[in-house]
């Protein structure tokens, strides 16, 4: 079963809930941090790496003396990452690519009528892959001045043992990145906050889960601070509520240390598996 942990904002407790509920499961585990651009699973749970492999993605080189700037490569470019200006009065034309717009499709290089396209790999990041006692353990990390977690996020996902179970921590947001991190997913957890904001960004994240038609619930963190607005948004719109964790002064400094709740607090690990359970109930036969 795969179990990707998100939020439709950042700071609402999903890394807590993730490697909590990891660390709660009786069941041989996969733990994926698909947080690029900031992983931090790695605090909690101390892994032990065994091995380094760097990311890679193919951008386009021109041969500026085959290239005819027809344009065609800009054309078919989804994503602005070539701009071609044409020669006049007998002056060649010119052509720029900018790498880190670039995705790595092959689209350019594929229709170039002159073939005057070939593509080089640019390193843009790595994944690291370890081990939590029985635990597998991969996360993935950008290089400083790269745009585009996705690349990186999809590399980290060729990694998954369906023989366990799955728990991905999914990037902050509804943007590309966690879009990629929770498609293909058989359950989402949202983790949300009962504030304003919270319940803003939550209406956003549910939204994406049910245009990907992913089975999801929600965890209430923080869940005697704020207002009942998000209660009441789960019950009108029938989404259940599958956890809540009180606001603790103890949980946040063991979060400050970097100690998941279940080490610190060994009585909510039956919390978690009760969560566990629930997700297993709720997901479609």
């Amino acid at each position: 079963m795969i179990i990707s942990i998100a939020s439709g904002k950042g700071g609402t407790g999903k890394t807590t809930v993730a490697t909590s509920l990891a660390l709660s499961i009786n069941e041989e585990v996969q733990f994926l941090d698909c947080d690029a651009e900031e992983p931090n699973a790695h605090i909690f749970l101390k892994p032990r790496i065994g091995e380094t492999k760097k990311v890679y993605i193919p951008v386009p080189v021109v041969d500026t003396e085959r290239c005819a700037y027809c344009g065609r490569c800009r054309e078919v470019c989804a994503y602005n990452a070539i701009a071609v200006v044409k020669g006049s009065d007998g002056k060649k034309g010119s052509i720029l690519v900018f790498s880190n717009l670039c995705h790595g499709c092959g689209s350019c290089a594929y229709f170039c009528p002159e073939n005057a396209i070939k593509e080089v790999s640019r390193e843009i990041g790595e994944i690291e892959i370890g081990t939590v006692g029985e635990m597998q353990f991969i996360h993935g990390r950008l290089s400083i001045g790269e745009a585009m977690a996705p690349p990186i996020i999809r590399q980290i996902k060729k990694y998954i043992d369906k023989t366990r179970t799955v728990i991905i921590d999914a990037p902050p947001g509804t943007s590309c990145p966690v879009v990629e991190t929770v498609k293909k997913s058989d359950f989402c957890v949202l983790v949300t906050e009962p504030t304003p904001f919270g319940l803003n960004d939550l209406t956003l994240a549910v939204e994406v889960l049910k245009k990907l038609k992913i089975p999801f619930g929600i965890v209430i963190n923080r869940s005697d601070l704020g207002d009942k607005r998000t209660d009441e948004y789960c019950k009108k719109n029938d989404i259940p509520v599958l956890m809540r964790i009180p606001f603790r002064r103890e949980i946040a400094v063991a979060y400050s240390k970097g100690e998941p709740i279940v080490k610190i607090f060994p009585e909510y690990k039956k919390d978690f598996g009760d969560l566990f359970r629930k997700i297993k109930d709720e997901k479609p036969r």
